[in-house]
């Protein structure tokens, strides 16, 4: 098992460093003389009156750096807003921190910045907009009709409810100045280039930080609808209802959808995402001596019953050798979501890992489920390395597993097995990583 656990590191490790945000976005941004390449499509500086850098999310401090590096003196002026414990040093950008996975009064002001830099872009100028995973709770900017406050309480309420983030996303967009086209609109009629570092299954750029660039599909009315199906329509603040159901009856404009004016100098560039950690993951298994396969990079579904699932696959993987033989290994990208109902701690991954522990009793392999941000849920832990023992070591410790995962108490049970990964801040969000490795048989 040691060295399961030990190989199992060094996957994760280079995962991180596949989705590094600097190299991410120095694979799609480089400079010659006046011609700055983004993706292999050039752009004449001299035509460029002023360069203007706005960001938002978890590794928008180190996209920024990156940035400088390119750009440097010809940065104008820049603001980017990261999560706490994610800031790093730039010189012509200024990074701030704010609350994240729920927003607070920091990120409303970092917000009004970034509006503000961008309604000053000219129509000879270039916005460049750094866009991560996180960027929706760090880009808070209410609408006149509600509070700060009333997002908080819907974030909440969305959070616990089992809501997937194109859900909460839909919601946001219709809460909120930014979000949804809102920044392209207040940079228009600069031309704006937009990174996006993607923490979302799928890709779909209209949903990474809420889409602030890109055209908005969803309507208040399929807002309202989401809030109601997850039974949490009665719950969120009167201000919210009123503003929805104005919006619905058309009383207020909708968000900005294809075809708007503003988008029309705006370009989209995804840089990372989570099939490029997965890849990243399986090669290094590879190189360890675990051949396997990437079962998707688009996983979605409840924490507890993805658990399940990877557990029936390890269990096929021990004693059918499927869908991969042993020594092997499987793996997969994207986000789960977890109802809270108990009074415990936890996150997704914790979830997800105390799930499969409980039916992969005595296997001979290990189970791995991390948050690439380092970060799962309100806990310090980015997620769980686990094995066959995982649960007879909680137990073993008067802590009844069963019952944490029913009061979603992951945290304290994976505590007591000493199965939590803790990484701190890594700087960057592509979602999450859930593998499994098989050692040799016998």
């Amino acid at each position: 098992m040691e060295k399961l656990k030990e190989d199992a590191r060094r996957i994760i490790q280079a995962a991180l460093s596949a989705v590094d945000p600097q190299a991410c976005v120095l694979r799609f941004l480089r400079r010659e003389k006046y011609i700055l390449w983004i993706r292999e499509k050039p752009l004449d500086l001299r035509r460029i009156k002023r360069v203007f850098v706005v960001g938002f999310g978890k590794a928008s401090a180190a996209m920024a750096q990156a940035v400088e590096e390119v750009l440097g003196e010809r940065i104008e002026a820049g603001i980017v807003v990261t999560a706490e414990g994610n800031a790093l040093p730039a010189k012509a950008t200024e990074v701030r921190e704010a609350s994240h996975p729920i927003p607070d009064e920091r990120g409303v002001l970092a917000a009004k910045a970034i509006r503000d830099l961008a309604t000053k872009a000219e129509e000879d100028d270039l916005v460049l907009v750094l866009i991560s995973g996180g960027g929706s709770a760090l880009l808070p900017l209410p609408r006149e009709e509600i509070t700060l406050g009333d997002l908080q309480k819907v974030n909440d309420l969305l959070l616990r409810s089992g809501a997937t983030i194109q859900e909460m996303n839909a919601v946001r967009k219709h809460l909120e100045v930014l979000k949804g086209g809102g920044l392209a609109k207040v940079a228009f009629p600069a031309q704006v280039i937009s990174l996006i570092l993607s923490d979302v299954p799928g890709d779909p750029l209209d949903v990474v930080a809420s889409g602030p660039t890109v055209p908005d599909p969803s309507t208040y009315s399929q807002a309202i609808g989401i809030l109601k199906a997850r039974e949490i329509w009665e719950k969120v603040p009167d201000r919210v209802q009123k503003l929805l159901l104005r919006g619905e009856k058309g009383e207020i404009p909708e968000t900005p959808k294809p075809g708007d004016p503003c988008f029309s100098r705006v370009e989209n560039v995804l840089v990372g995402n989570g099939a490029m950690a997965a890849e990243a993951a399986l090669e290094e298994g590879k190189k360890l001596g675990y051949p396997g396969l990437i079962l998707t990079t688009s996983l979605q579904g409840e924490a507890r019953e993805v658990g399940k699932v990877f557990a029936s696959i390890a269990r096929e993987m021990v004693k059918y050798g499927r869908p991969v033989g042993r020594p092997g290994m499987v793996v997969a990208a994207g986000e789960t979501t977890v109802v809270v109902k108990g009074k415990g701690k936890g996150g997704r991954n914790q979830e997800l890992a105390l799930s499969a522990a409980l039916e992969i009793e005595g296997l001979p392999l290990v189970l791995c489920a991390f948050s690439t941000d380092g970060k799962d849920g309100s806990t310090e832990a980015a997620g769980a390395l686990l094995d066959g023992e995982t649960a007879l070591r909680i137990r073993a410790k008067g802590v009844d597993p069963e019952k944490a995962l029913l009061e979603n108490d992951s945290y304290h049970a994976l505590e007591a097995a000493g199965d939590l990964i803790i990484t701190g801040p890594t700087g960057t969000n592509v979602a999450d990583l859930v593998f499994i490795l098989s050692g040799k048989e016998g």
